[in-house]
């Protein structure tokens, strides 16, 4: 192991330049750029045996992993922002092929205005595309992150594209103390991969991408594909137990901090956690309970976990880095009403949106909303509508 100083991106390529995979088809696109380019440079200099596609368009990077896939090959892409829009109707094919592709998303906010910083529109925006989805906190979990969605796609039970996000320019950018792997421990984690029904087994042919319409077996195999993604539900927490074995950072589909005699808990996604974090801390220090649930497994969605881990709270804030028009709220505070909604207590919960477009997220601001939510816990009459975090009036 090392410890190096690099940036997320550097930390994302180079968990990709261990594992080796046979095939990259990507193309460049703020903040996910410095990914494709390092690995191009990876491949340029001979230090990985990588066919690297360079294709003029996100669409076509996500058609060439999916024909690569196919053919029988561990493949990975990666983007951001308009290049995942861009790729939109082949997601949803890589996940219901069933292809164990792993992308990096450096998430970025979706145009219009032309926005080139943090938010979460795009990932949440796939939510529903059928890939498994983990967010990381800083550049050592989106490496982590990165190498552990190679065993989660791969894995007999699931075989369900996995893409991994962390936050672009906040993280993506910034150069931090990364706890880097040996090459040689990287690849033994990951192991070797499996080919299921690839298209250059001349000795089993298979047919892909069938039409499936018209009396076919479409609902069911959409139904065969949800279970997957309910299978993977044991096998992301497997994988982070026996990474935390091996290396000693243990990962799970959420992390809680102070949550215990918290009366208050913030839940939160991707780098806002560390700022809570330290919120927390400081309000703990001043003898207020409140505490924190950082969610890392967005898809599937932990319900039944969170559910239970909430269930002490009296009144919970959501923060969102993304607004879902026309819903009850943002993405993530959808999931968790819908999680609290059958659970013996009946928190009040509350959502803040904060961060779009890059927005920065101060700590006055999160004192704010646990002002808010401490009125809530009292008894006080507190709209339950969206909150706006430094939100500019008039």
């Amino acid at each position: 192991m090392a410890r190096k100083a690099i940036t997320g991106n550097g930390a994302i390529a180079l968990a990709l330049k261990q594992v080796e995979p046979d095939v990259m088809a990507a193309y460049p696109i703020t903040p996910q750029t410095e990914i494709a380019q390092n690995y191009a440079q990876f491949v340029a200099n001979g230090d990985v045996v990588t066919e690297y596609i360079a294709v003029e368009s996100e669409h076509s990077a996500m058609s060439a992993a999916i024909g690569s896939a196919a053919a029988g090959a561990r493949t990975i892409t990666a983007t951001s922002s308009q290049g995942f829009a861009l790729m939109w109707e082949m997601l949803f094919i890589a996940a219901s092929l069933r292809l164990p592709i792993t992308m990096p998303v450096i998430t970025r906010a979706l145009s219009g205005p032309i926005n080139i910083h943090c938010d979460h529109s795009d990932s949440m925006g796939g939510r529903d595309c059928g890939w498994i989805q983990l967010y990381g906190e800083d550049a050592q979990e989106g490496y982590d992150n990165a190498i552990q969605a190679f065993r989660i796609a791969e894995h007999m039970d699931v075989r369900l594209p996995v893409m991994t996000m962390i936050d672009g320019f906040i993280i993506s950018g910034a150069i931090g103390p990364v706890e880097t792997l040996d090459d040689e421990q990287v690849k033994e984690f990951v192991g070797d991969y499996v080919a299921v029904n690839a298209l250059l087994n001349v000795e089993k042919p298979v047919t892909v991408g069938a039409f499936d319409s018209l009396g076919g077996w479409y609902f069911e195999h959409k139904v065969i594909q949800n279970r997957a993604m309910e299978n993977a539900m044991d096998v992301i927490e497997e994988v982070g137990r026996e990474f935390g074995e091996l290396f000693g950072r243990e990962y799970a589909h959420f992390k809680t901090h102070e949550i215990e005699d918290a009366n208050i808990v913030l839940v939160a996604i991707g780098s806002a956690a560390g700022n809570v974090k330290t919120v927390v801390k400081n309000l703990r220090a001043a003898g207020k309970k409140v505490g924190v649930l950082k969610v890392r497994t967005f898809r599937p969605f932990p319900t039944e976990q969170i559910r239970e881990a909430l269930s002490g709270a009296k009144v919970i804030g959501v923060m969102d880095r993304s607004d879902s028009f026309g819903a009850q709220g943002g993405p993530l505070f959808t999931e968790i009403s819908a999680a609290m909604y059958g659970a013996e207590s009946h928190p009040k919960i509350f959502n803040f949106i904060y961060g779009l477009g890059g927005r920065d997220l101060f700590p006055d601001d999160i004192e704010g909303a646990v002002e808010m939510l401490e009125k809530a816990a009292a008894g006080e009459p507190v709209a339950q509508q969206r909150h706006y975090l430094n939100l500019r009036e008039g």
